[in-house]
């Protein structure tokens, strides 16, 4: 292991590069190993040529490597192991720092599970760093494997940020369906696992927006005061990118407040079940009442029993207890009729 080492001590596996790509304009990117992107970085290219690192932060030499090889504000690595993980973008020492959370890769799968993406990018340097793989960094990839070309480091957080509102997008879609089948299902008064359902779909949302919403606040001093290496382009692709994921949250503020609402149908709808058949419950002991007082008095083993011994006795109580028991039926009826 020890001439594995010596042979190669620059091994991705060593300081957690998962790749690397080296972009000209108008040029599709060419992927690094960990040796070119090291020779890269003691030489940088000429002209507007810029590099793309995605690092694993999983490996324990990771955050050194970047300390001791990469040009990168202090800021970058205190936003590594602070616990607030909000979505942002701010203009940090002459870099733009972007923190984004965005759902996890899982094979082909929709995950409602968030993970966190570290960005930093300069001029001609854009590093990525994550803990686990993300939906998002994975069709960036793909993109520029597909021979997408890139002008600048800013263009590959544009597309970054693209990819993750139609992440969303897809959420929202298949939230929307599974919203839709329920409100079916509710019209046709059948209320079975809608309140489960629904209760596990909003979770969901309310924890997508609040971990992936951006702050207006680190967006609205990033676009008046953008690093000077910043185009004018690309300051209006990251303003129309911030746009859009905007409205993809909107969409899942919107989906979560019809939810609430088909929460308080369902639950209203219920409320009102249960109504109905408390009152039941109520009428049927109204109606019971007289039966069981007169057979209370008659069933007592004392002297004195009126109509002992009377042929008729029984009939007039059969007429006694359905007249007290008709006047119950009446006034538990009214009482609902008024109500």
């Amino acid at each position: 292991m020890n001439q594995r080492f010596a042979q190669d001590p620059w091994d991705s596996d060593l300081f957690g590069l998962l790749y690397g790509y080296r972009f000209r304009p108008g040029e599709r990117g060419q992927e690094l190993d960990s040796n070119a992107a090291l020779r890269w970085l003691a030489a940088p290219g000429e002209g507007e040529e810029f590099v793309w690192l995605h690092l694993n932060l999983a490996h324990v030499a990771c955050e050194r490597w970047m300390k001791s090889n990469l040009d990168l504000p202090d800021t970058f690595f205190e936003t590594l192991r602070e616990g607030s993980r909000s979505t942002r973008i701010e203009h940090v020492d002459g870099a733009l720092l972007a923190v984004v959370n965005d759902v996890v890769f899982n094979f082909g799968s929709v995950s409602s599970d968030v993970a966190t993406l570290w960005v930093c990018a300069r001029s001609r340097l854009l590093i990525t760093a994550r803990m686990q793989p993300l939906r998002s960094v994975d069709r960036l990839r793909s993109s520029v494997r597909h021979g997408e070309s890139f002008g600048s480091p800013v263009e590959l957080l544009v597309h970054l940020l693209r990819d993750q509102g139609d992440i969303l997008t897809q959420i929202v879609r298949e939230t929307t369906v599974g919203v839709d089948n329920i409100e079916d299902r509710l019209l046709s008064q059948n209320l079975s696992d809608n309140r489960a359902d629904l209760g596990a779909m909003r979770r969901v949302l309310v924890r997508l927006q609040r971990l992936l919403a951006l702050e207006p606040s680190s967006l609205l001093r990033l676009l008046n005061r953008p690093p000077r290496w910043l185009k004018e382009a690309d300051v209006l692709d990251l303003r129309e990118a911030t746009e859009e994921f905007s409205l993809v949250i909107n969409d899942l503020t919107a989906l979560g407040e019809r939810i609430k609402l088909l929460q308080e149908e369902i639950a209203a709808q219920i409320n009102e079940q249960s109504n109905r058949t408390l009152f039941t419950l109520t009428v049927v002991t109204v109606l019971a009442l007289p039966i069981n007082i007169v057979a209370g008095f008659f069933g007592m083993n004392v002297g004195g029993i009126p109509l002992a011994s009377d042929p008729h006795g029984f009939w007039v109580l059969v007429m006694l207890v359905a007249s007290f028991t008709l006047l119950a039926w009446r006034w538990a009826f009214r009482k609902r009729d008024d109500a």
